[in-house]
């Protein structure tokens, strides 16, 4: 299971990476081009980073204290995680609406509108998957 764990894991990450990169391609860090906070996007990114990284020391050791390590860096990931969600939810709702109000002249779209819905809907699942994983494996249940 630790190793069907780290498979869920990097699938998300890989989601995670590409969404990132699109967002800082469209100005996301810039003032004003967003509606998700830099600290909160960047925390979530950065404590999943670290996390992944003490999951394969987890499946390399077996230490438990490694898989408990891993599973609450990630309860702070997946809340950051569902805050950016909560944010992106009204960007995606009101893509019909952008272009009238870009052509108004109004602030320019969130960098976070391009986010493709799968990308968006599959990071979301490997995630709540990653998180099961991982916990089944910290208790001990279902052999590793």
């Amino acid at each position: 299971m630790d190793i069907a764990a780290l498979i869920a894991w990097v699938i998300t990450a890989l989601g995670g990476f590409y969404m990132l990169g699109s967002w800082l391609s469209r100005g996301g860090a810039k003032a004003g081009h967003s509606r998700l906070p830099v600290p909160v996007l960047f925390g979530h990114f950065a404590l999943a980073a670290v996390g992944l990284v003490v999951w394969i020391g987890y499946v390399l050791t077996e230490k438990a204290a490694l898989a408990w390590t891993a599973f609450g860096l990630l309860v702070p990931v997946a809340l950051l995680g569902f805050t950016m969600l909560a944010r992106w939810l009204p960007v995606h709702r009101a893509r019909t609406t952008a272009a009238t109000g870009a052509a108004a002249g109004q602030q320019p779209e969130p960098a976070e509108r391009y986010f493709p819905v799968p990308v968006v809907a599959g990071h979301g699942l490997f995630a709540v998957v990653t998180v099961v994983l991982v916990l089944l494996t910290a208790l001990k249940i279902g052999g590793s």
